[in-house]
């Protein structure tokens, strides 16, 4: 499945909920199905700086395809990744870097966190990325 027909998967989901309690929820829900991170790699070089919680990324190639596990230690914050690993994970890293984020804004998300918050949303994006850059420097 490429990240554009998971990214519109998403945004289908979200829409089915009419307030935003009811999407934090879903986050929430989200979150405790992550694919978390082995207890080794919960390190400081993979905690995502700018995030007010910890969260923790890691990345592996298998088969041309990066591969993301994490964690954090805040349920909303762990929502949040689970969103983004889901749309991002398992796919080769050029289609991560080529990839636009706007269902982030089109699921309403960015505005319905405080500042903080969407400042570790768009940290984490970049550090995804900068994964896929890594991984792609080392395909080429």
């Amino acid at each position: 499945m490429t990240i554009e027909a998971i990214q519109e998967e998403i945004i289908d989901e979200f829409s089915m909920f009419d307030d935003w309690m009811q999407r934090y929820e879903y986050m929430i829900e989200l979150g405790k199905s992550l694919p978390l991170i082995e207890e080794q790699y919960k390190t400081d070089d993979n905690i995502i700086k700018g995030c007010q919680s910890k969260v923790w990324v890691h990345a592996e190639l298998d088969n041309d395809k990066l591969v993301f596990t994490a964690d954090s230690d805040a349920i909303i914050t762990k929502g949040i990744i689970a969103i983004l690993i889901r749309a991002f994970s398992n796919q080769k890293p050029q289609a991560i870097i080529d990839a636009n984020t706007d269902f982030i804004d089109e699921i309403g998300l960015k505005e319905h966190l405080s500042p903080t918050r969407a400042n570790g949303l768009v940290s984490m994006v970049k550090q995804l990325k900068l994964y896929a850059i890594a991984y792609q420097t080392q395909l080429n």
